[in-house]
């Protein structure tokens, strides 16, 4: 479990894809000197976990589904990719729990500097727009961010300076890829409606003697 706040940027050092799965180095600071083997880290929004240590590099290990459902597969060396190490109990929650299972990928429709904040549109698809709400919450690559808007494909939020410089989303620019993990809650309440849903229809068709 993770909350969305990105503690620093890593740096992608190798990706070696081999079969249906590929081992990832990556460069890290703060993360890399408190990283024990067997840790789970949230790299870009995933959860991975630290196979291998050498000073500060980190290896991970990705299988064939986190390849093709996320933007790992895409990540080339030099790279950036944001990093957060899992909630701890004693850990502040300043963002939203983020499990570090991601949803889908989407596309950075536009990206609009309006004063010093930006404004970033995102296409995603409806089925993922449906768990969206205004000024709910979702995270982007990892970082917990806050709906601005809701449309049928995509949604918006808004960047803060900090944010920008502090994660990818500062350096990312219009038709970059980003993991998209919508808020727990949203997939439990929608989980519970169409369960209510679906229980009254098999009702229904008890009671007109169908089943």
């Amino acid at each position: 479990m993770f909350t969305g706040l990105i503690v620093e940027m890593g740096e992608i050092v190798s990706i070696s894809k081999k079969n249906n799965s590929a081992r990832l180095h990556l460069r890290a600071g703060t993360i890399a000197s408190d990283a024990k083997l067997g840790d789970s880290i949230s790299i870009n929004g995933t959860c991975l976990t630290v196979v291998e240590i050498k000073g500060n590099i980190l290896a991970f290990d990705l299988s064939d589904e986190t390849l093709r459902s996320t933007n790992l597969g895409r990540l080339r060396i030099k790279d950036s990719v944001n990093l957060e190490p899992s909630l701890r109990l004693d850990s502040k929650l300043g963002g939203h729990f983020v499990t570090g299972h991601i949803d889908g990928v989407g596309m950075i429709k536009s990206k609009d500097l309006a004063g010093d904040v930006y404004k970033i549109v995102i296409n995603a698809g409806n089925r993922l727009t449906g768990f969206l709400v205004e000024k709910g919450s979702v995270a982007v690559d990892g970082i917990s961010l806050t709906v601005v808007d809701v449309s049928d494909n995509g949604f918006s939020v808004v960047i803060i300076p900090h944010t920008a410089r502090m994660t990818t989303i500062g350096i990312k620019d219009t038709g970059d890829p980003v993991n998209i993990e919508v808020d727990i809650l949203g997939k439990y309440v929608s989980k519970f409606l169409n369960k209510d849903k679906n229980e009254s229809f098999m009702q229904t068709l008890t009671k007109e003697g169908f089943v």
